[in-house]
């Protein structure tokens, strides 16, 4: 096995394979590290109660594999059609072991050079390369270094007792524990709800206690909010069955023989506390990224209360170059605003890293297809994006397609899946005439099932639910902006939303285009 590389990844969970399988095909200089046995191990013990909360949809009445990659969350990008998560569950909400099982299959499928039973150590940085040390002091150097290793440790919220107290990833699933307890569970999202639900017909009482009120992903539509899968436990609550859902500050946490006496602030009873008496209390308080294999000479920098390394719009750490981080470590770069943190998302921020190695280090050009520089031209493939394309779609606003015209040459190149924020410091950034094409939710507040709309399309710019979104710059300079109107199923075929978006390219191609920001 060779120890010397270009490229070296830690991990062999969804994002390290996703990696190796464009490194593969580019062929690259890689190798892959991983600390279990088999890829994916990370699923072979969570989610706890062995349901996932990404969707599997084998039928959706579409033929097109792109239009299916929207409602696949648990596929990864390849080129072997009978490598999609969809054959192997029909289940909506698929059991994990299923998914580890297709991971492993996807490796042998591509055979990724990896090296299992390989648990980093330490990591340091000498002479412009990076050194990792295993268990068994094996060294491994490259020029470059991806870390994929998850949010692999739990997050410890600073509250003095919070050691005496059970954590989500190693807390008993045997009910018997907890039958006619009380029990407190720290926390309010997913994990703390799925565990909540896991001891409802058990439990004599159950609390769920956090700072902030339940946010559910219908309204923000991120789905790492609360799902409606998990949220059984609420009728309980609300029906007076003896559950409570509190919004408030745990401030303390003590242990008096059996029992845990926690002192609680509610957070909307100003200045109120109270002290409550359990047999049983659970942090499921969600996970955070471990730096503890860095050493001093390349420890990155942290972000969001350091849980995540701080990233640049490349997906490299702030501080340490040619270090890179790849999966839901991402998602530091779009915290709870789009799908980074899961596969259905990071899996096209791969991509689009891979696509970045190529042009950053070996100078290839980005993948693009080249289209006639006329207005019809590119609204054509505009259309086509906004109707199939399933990066755009699952990461809504935070990726995005590029159009560069060349009216001189007389043609336009067309990027797919680029990090939005990454477009203007990139070299798309310098061009003098380009438009970026990204789907996007509105805003709306109050009732997410009930919200007023005005089909108009001068209205667009007002439209609540995912919609299309053309804008044109110059330099980096926001020129003219167009909305497509939402559509109740996603689909952009109609004359009142061609129309507009063709008017609006013609009035982009006469001879003077208005130079000052402009919404249409």
């Amino acid at each position: 096995m060779k120890h010397n590389v270009d490229y070296l990844i830690i991990g062999a969970g969804p994002a390290g394979l996703q990696l190796g399988y464009h490194l593969e095909k580019n062929q690259r200089d890689y190798l892959i590290l991983e600390r279990a046995d088999h890829p994916g191990a990370f699923f072979s013990i969570f989610p706890r109660h062995r349901m996932l909360i990404s969707i599997n949809k084998p039928y959706t009445g579409k033929s097109d594999p792109e239009v299916n990659l929207r409602w696949d969350w648990n596929s990864l990008l390849c080129d072997a059609p009978e490598l999609r998560f969809t054959r192997y569950s029909e289940r909506y909400f698929p059991h994990p072991d299923d998914l580890v099982r297709y991971l492993d299959d996807f490796a042998r499928h591509y055979q990724l050079n990896i090296a299992y039973n390989t648990r980093v150590e330490r990591i340091s940085r000498r002479n412009g390369r990076f050194v990792v040390a295993d268990q068994n002091g094996q060294l491994y150097m490259s020029k470059r270094l991806i870390v994929a290793t998850g949010v692999s440790a739990p997050y410890i919220p600073d509250i003095p007792g919070i050691e005496l107290v059970d954590q989500y990833g190693t807390h008993s699933l045997d009910r018997e524990l907890y039958r006619d307890q009380r029990v407190l569970i720290i926390g309010k999202g997913n994990s703390a709800f799925e565990t909540a639900e896991h001891l409802t017909e058990v439990a004599a009482v159950i609390h769920l206690c956090s700072p902030h009120s339940v946010t559910f992903a219908w309204q923000t539509h991120f789905v790492g909010n609360l799902r409606a899968v998990n949220n059984n436990f609420l009728d309980t609550y609300q029906l007076k069955s003896q559950n409570t859902v509190i919004d408030a500050t745990v401030t303390r946490i003590e242990k008096e023989g059996d029992q845990f006496l926690v002192d609680i602030a509610y957070t909307h009873a100003k200045g109120q506390t109270r002290r409550v008496a359990y047999d049983k209390v659970i942090a499921c308080t969600g996970f955070r990224f471990d730096a503890s294999i860095f050493d001093e000479t390349c420890w990155p920098e942290m972000t969001i209360s350091g849980r995540f390394p701080a990233q640049t719009p490349e997906w490299e750490s702030t501080n340490i170059p040619g270090l890179y981080f790849a999966g839901t470590l991402m998602q530091a770069c779009d915290y709870k605003r789009t799908m980074s943190g899961f596969i259905h998302g990071f899996r096209y921020n791969v991509r689009a890293l891979a696509n970045l190695f190529e042009s950053k280090y070996h100078g290839q050009p980005w993948p693009h297809t080249t289209i006639a520089a006329t207005p019809d031209a590119v609204l054509d493939k505009v259309l086509e994006r906004v109707n199939r394309g399933s990066g755009i779609f699952l990461q809504p606003g935070f990726l995005c397609d590029v159009i560069v015209v060349d009216e001189a040459r007389g043609e336009a190149d067309y990027y797919e899946d680029l990090r939005a924020d990454y477009v203007p410091v990139s070299p798309f950034g310098q061009q003098s005439h380009y438009y970026t094409v990204a789907l996007a939710y509105g805003h709306f507040r109050g009732d997410p099932f009930s919200i007023e709309r005005d089909p108009a399309p001068e209205k667009a710019t007002e439209a609540a639910y995912l919609h299309p979104i053309i804008r044109r710059f110059d330099h980096g300079r926001l020129v003219s902006e167009h909305h497509i109107q939402d559509d109740l199923e996603n689909e952009w075929y109609l004359p009142e939303y061609i129309e507009p978006a063709r008017a609006y390219f013609r009035a982009q191609w006469t001879p003077s285009p208005m130079m000052e920001p402009a919404v249409g």
